[in-house]
């Protein structure tokens, strides 16, 4: 049975989440792609070790995550179950529900039924009884958000969560769902959204200000914007890219010549800093303290310890800070 590292707490950088109690890890380990029945299980195995022996405590799931959807949660019950028993208690997992996960009326989107039956699967397949974080993982526009609020309630009060957490909201939806939230007294701690420095949306619609003002955490998405954000596409459009390889969420149409002359431009600013492209841009996150933690994907464990060296990287001047946005945010990209 695997054995953490003694010293996997030295090195990594712990952020309060809002003005909870709750810290993150500055980097937290997603398993969005990489964990489903297509992967290898002895590599998912060595991505969890290398992770937690580097002071990653925090391990991100969704209901849906695959392939096949569930297969992830499955596939990290069983490294819970047969190498990290011992761990638990030092260990933060999280879920989530809101994108359709099975047939019918009751596998979708926000209401009651849906969460709490999908978090009880959710805990069967990770043979837990219960998960630190149980997020709403969209916006429901139909379903009343007292509604969707009350499960998450119920799923904390229940002991099947220990604390709440919405993914994809807007400001306003924020503020509206905080309201709701602190009424019922129910410990709602943090927010997960897609952020990037090609990818601005939290900052147009309230969400990063919001946040801010009701003191709730944020980790963010997808930082390098797909990949885009390495040193991956400097010289073009890979081959054995999962932009031609897989093509569901990033499009070969998304990689202009522009953007390639964003993305080399980007390059320059990092390697005056002594980083890859990568390591600035997970820095960039988490620039000005409203970000409590990154979640990265990893195929192959050094690419874990590759991120993890943003961990001793300089704070950015306020020339590079203008750089990036010229560069980033101009017109065509």
């Amino acid at each position: 049975m695997y054995c953490a590292d003694g010293n996997r707490y030295g090195i990594m950088k712990y952020h309060r989440c809002g003005d909870s109690g709750l810290k993150l890890p500055e980097i937290s380990l997603g398993l969005w792609h990489n964990f489903g029945d297509t992967a290898v299980y002895d590599n998912m195995k060595q991505l969890c070790f290398t992770a937690f022996d580097h002071g990653i405590t925090h391990f991100d799931l969704a209901n849906n995550y695959g392939p096949e959807p569930g297969s992830a949660e499955t596939n990290f019950g069983r490294i819970l179950k047969e190498e990290f028993s011992g761990y638990r208690d030092e260990l933060l997992i999280s879920t989530k529900a809101g994108y359709e996960m099975w047939d019918g009326p009751y596998g979708n989107w926000g209401s009651r039924k849906y969460l709490l039956a999908s978090l009880d699967q959710s805990l069967r397949r990770l043979s837990l009884d219960y998960v630190d974080i149980f997020y709403h993982h969209r916006m429901d526009p139909e379903t009343p958000l007292e509604e969707t609020m009350g499960a998450l309630d119920q799923a904390v009060k229940s002991g099947k969560a220990l604390y709440a957490g919405l993914s994809n909201y807007d400001g306003p939806a924020l503020e509206k769902a905080c309201e709701i939230l602190e009424d019922l007294k129910c410990p709602f701690v943090i927010n997960q959204n897609r952020y990037s420095i090609f990818d601005r949306t939290i900052e147009n619609n309230g969400l990063k200000d919001m946040a801010a003002l009701k003191k709730k955490g944020i980790i963010a998405f997808s930082p390098l914007a797909q990949g885009l954000l390495t040193d991956r596409y400097l010289n073009g459009i890979p081959e054995d890219s999962r932009v031609k390889t897989d093509g569901r969420f990033l499009k070969e149409n998304q990689i202009s010549s522009e953007k390639l002359a964003q993305i080399r431009a980007l390059n320059e600013i990092a390697a005056g800093r002594g980083e890859s492209l990568a390591q600035m841009a997970l820095k960039w996150i988490l620039k000005d303290g409203v970000v409590t933690s990154v979640l990265i994907g990893a195929s192959k464990p050094w690419q874990i310890l590759d991120n993890l060296k943003v961990l001793g990287s300089v704070e950015f001047t306020r020339e590079e800070l203008r750089r990036i946005d010229e560069i980033s945010l101009k017109s065509g990209e």
